[in-house]
């Protein structure tokens, strides 16, 4: 494996990202709506295994004190190599002033509490599909 990460959204295979978020449940959002996300955000991670992107995940953050980690995904036949840790070690570099709290699927939540992440009481979400959601096991 030729792994290299890059910290910037020029270039990259937006339809690639599409396809990985799409294939986890994460999304069913075309790439050009991934790419805006990822324009959008405070910091962004993408691994590489030579010129195949792998994986990928976002931060947002008011560069203050606060921040969000989303869309930490990599793909399926790259699982099992610490990768998914690779990318969040390189997000909370960017970071690493803020609280940050992340948002994953109720299936990753033992992984990310071996990263160090706490699960918090008092958050709470107002989402567009609810019942989708609620069906999903993301909220009660």
């Amino acid at each position: 494996m030729e792994l290299s990460i890059h910290n910037n959204c020029q270039g990259r295979d937006w339809g690639r990202v599409a396809q990985i978020m799409s294939h986890f449940g994460l999304s069913g959002a075309p790439p050009e709506d991934h790419k805006r996300a990822f324009e959008n955000s405070y910091a962004v991670t993408f691994l590489y295994d030579g010129e195949i992107l792998i994986g990928f995940g976002r931060a947002i953050s008011d560069g203050v004190g606060q921040a969000a980690i989303y869309n930490i995904a990599v793909a399926p036949e790259y699982h099992g190599q610490g990768l998914g840790r690779l990318i969040i070690e390189d997000l909370l570099k960017h970071v690493s002033h803020c609280n940050v709290v992340l948002y994953t699927h109720p299936d990753k939540v033992e992984f990310y509490k071996h990263l160090g992440f706490r699960r918090m009481k008092t958050g709470m979400a107002l989402y567009r599909d609810p019942d989708m959601l609620q069906e999903m096991g993301f909220i009660e």
